[in-house]
């Protein structure tokens, strides 16, 4: 088996699955498989192939997508590389297999395991980015708007895009917890990728504990709307699980 390892980048995956598929013209595409570091679990036999990233192979990939598929199919490729299974390139990779023999019906395949992990992971990483839009709070700091997110999903950058429309003259810096890098938006200037040092970390870190009055105002509406009588722990946990409360000012 021909392993082709890669970064967890969508340059990196896409640059991943045009090599695989050259190579699977000349072995089978039974005998390729991609996956996205710090993967390790490789078998005696596996060749492990290190990818680097290339912009023209995946645009080339993107756009092949794109015009012998169906918009919609790029769409859930889009989305499907953002999911956190590590077996989330594979699947892709299936996908447009069947997408390239079957052209645009292939979104309407729901019969197929394949297409319908495709949908799957798609809604999910969809879903979040909207349900994170609504969870972002920032904290001023200085000139700066500082927000810290947990998501499950690689969906940051999704979210910096859409804040960056609204706010196009803020500097505004969207820090990703999990996987420890930021996105930054300088004011009237596009959004770019910072991976953060454990020092870097630490000290943006401090910028939860800032409070002005913007804090202390969302705090008083929160408790303002509340109706006690109408309290329902249940279907509060369901609408906003703990894992999103954690950096959010009411919840703080």
């Amino acid at each position: 088996m021909k392993v082709f390892l890669c970064d967890d980048t969508y340059d990196d995956i896409l640059t991943a699955i045009y090599d695989a598929w050259e190579t699977a013209l000349s072995v089978g595409h039974e005998q390729v498989s991609i996956r996205k570091r710090p993967f390790c679990d490789f078998t005696l036999f596996d060749e492990v192939i290190e990818v680097t990233a290339d912009s023209e192979k995946a645009e080339k990939v993107i756009r092949s997508v794109a015009r012998k598929i169906s918009p919609m199919a790029r769409y859930w490729v889009d989305m499907a590389l953002l999911h956190s299974d590590p077996d989330s390139v594979n699947i892709v990779y299936s996908f447009l297999r069947k997408g390239f023999r079957y052209g645009s019906s292939v979104c309407s395949r729901l019969n197929d395991p394949d297409i319908m992990k495709m949908m799957d992971m798609q809604r999910k990483v969809s879903g979040e980015s909207y349900h994170l839009l609504e969870f972002a709070r920032f904290n001023n700091v200085g000139n700066v708007y500082i927000s810290h997110l947990e998501p499950i999903h690689n969906t940051l950058l999704m979210i910096a895009d859409h804040f960056a429309d609204r706010m196009p003259s803020e500097n505004f810096i969207l820090i990703d917890d999990n996987r420890r890098f930021a996105v930054v938006h300088p004011k009237d200037e596009e959004n770019y990728i910072r991976y953060l040092t454990p020092e870097d970390f630490e000290q943006l870190a401090v910028s939860e504990k800032i409070e002005d009055g913007y804090t202390s105002m969302w705090r008083t509406y929160f408790d303002a709307i509340a109706i006690e009588e109408r309290t329902n722990l249940r279907c509060q946990m369901s609408h906003f699980p703990k894992y999103k409360r954690k950096h959010a000012t009411e919840w703080m």
